[in-house]
């Protein structure tokens, strides 16, 4: 490369993989780096939920991008969503700019997928972004107050059924989540209604929770459950749902709280390089996590298919993302120097998922955790991948402050009541 000439590397979205394959790039002083995303924070998704269940705030989970990255010199971010990207002009468009590359990350993420039923979206919440956590969060704590209000019984029920589906680690995490918010931390606080008589239920299609753990921390996980009030169903398929709730096999159960867990499909912006993708729209790729026939375009975490030499495709975990994050910009720098490019292998460093207060499964390889130690664990991990310092500071003193008092402190309604709107059963 003749000297004074930098390569542009232009990285669609600043999560987990993205994030780790600009810091690595950022290191390279012969590369100009262009970032994209559409929100203006990089996000520790596996918090979400409990921010949804007002354990934690936003600001815990979240952290504006330009902090983390906009002082790196050879680094610009730009605050757009990318419309198209041209491949073989090797252009992105977006905000009614373009920009030219000579690499491309695509690290865009996914979205909720609702396996062609697209109209449930209208009655349910997803959770992929703070702006559904928070709408779960209102959501939820909405509904004690309209329970409170309601008069009728029959109404305040329909206003204490909270409906999860998906038996994956989110809809157990905010299963067990919710179920300790209602009936623990504010049974004492409504005098008309008991929201410890709050009904969640956790519906999943496969026979068996967390179908990627070991099935003896499945069983565990759904009995730690089903003790803290949650009603299990497995083998249960969603026909419909709708402003009365969630229709199944013999029964329609009421709820105007429908959180949906159960599919992701990646962003759209992946079939606009024309290559090919798999039903969820991930794009298939290639030993080095390129798009077939384009070496310098590369596609990472959850909007990749990479199957390569595997039974089944690598799931959607930050895991995978950061290390394909980190891998990509291995390759690049290796490109720089005229280095032989080495296929992509993951190091699966296991899975993990909290039941509720001192509960959690975690396993590794053979090795399996259940109960205080698996919780101790996932504190310990949850905390040690978290990005900024105050991050972590704020996260452990809030866990803390929440195991001692067993409080959760941020049940912060940002909206304003509307005259009539509190006490109507009116799906939102």
């Amino acid at each position: 490369m003749p000297k004074g000439e930098k390569k542009k590397v232009v990285v669609i979205g600043v999560g987990f993989g993205g994030l780790q394959a600009i810091k690595k790039l950022s290191k390279e002083e012969d590369l100009e780096i262009i970032a994209i995303d559409k929100k203006n924070h990089h996000l520790f998704q596996p918090l979400l939920y409990q921010v949804a269940t007002a354990v934690l705030s936003p600001a815990d989970i979240a952290i504006p991008t330009r902090s983390l990255i906009g002082d790196k010199k050879n680094v610009t971010v730009y605050l757009g969503e990318v419309e198209k990207v041209d491949i073989q002009a090797k252009k992105v468009y977006f905000q009614g700019h373009s920009e030219d590359y000579d690499y491309l990350i695509l690290a865009a993420g996914a979205k909720s997928g609702y396996f062609g039923n697209d109209h449930w979206k209208k009655y349910s919440i997803g959770l992929k972004s703070l702006k559904d956590a928070l709408s779960i969060r209102t959501k939820i704590l909405t509904s004690f107050e309209q329970a409170e209000l309601a008069g009728d019984p029959e109404i305040a029920k329909k206003h204490l059924n909270y409906v999860i589906i998906g038996g994956g680690p989110t809809g157990v995490e905010l299963a067990g989540s919710i179920a300790e918010l209602s009936h623990e931390i504010v049974r004492n606080e409504f005098h008309t209604i008991d929201p410890g008589l709050a009904k969640i239920t956790l519906i999943e299609a496969s026979p068996r929770l967390l179908a990627a753990f070991a099935p003896k921390l499945s069983e565990f996980a759904k009995i730690r459950l089903e003790k803290r009030g949650v009603e299990v169903l497995t083998g249960t398929k969603v026909l419909e749902i709708d402003q009365n709730g969630v229709k199944i096999e013999g029964r329609t159960i009421a709820s105007s709280t429908v959180i949906w867990a159960a599919g992701v499909q990646a962003n759209s912006i992946g079939a606009s390089l024309g290559a090919p993708t798999d039903r969820m729209g991930r794009v298939m790729v290639d030993e080095f996590c390129n798009v077939e026939g384009h070496p310098e375009v590369f596609v990472i975490g959850d909007i990749a298919n990479y199957s390569k030499g595997l039974e089944k495709p690598l799931p959607g975990v930050s895991p995978v993302a950061m290390q394909q994050g980190r891998y990509v910009a291995s390759l690049i720098r290796g490109d720089l120097r005229s280095k032989k490019r080495k296929p992509f292998h993951y190091l699966d460093k296991g899975s993990m998922a909290t039941i509720g207060r001192q509960d959690a499964v975690a396993q590794v390889g053979n090795f399996r955790l259940r109960g205080f130690f698996g919780w101790f664990v996932w504190l310990f991990i949850h905390i040690f991948y978290q990005v900024g310092f105050k991050n972590k500071i704020s996260i452990f003193i809030t866990w803390v402050w929440s195991y001692i008092t067993f409080r959760a402190e941020a049940r912060l309604i940002q909206d304003e009541v509307e005259a009539s709107s509190v006490g109507s059963t009116t799906q939102n």
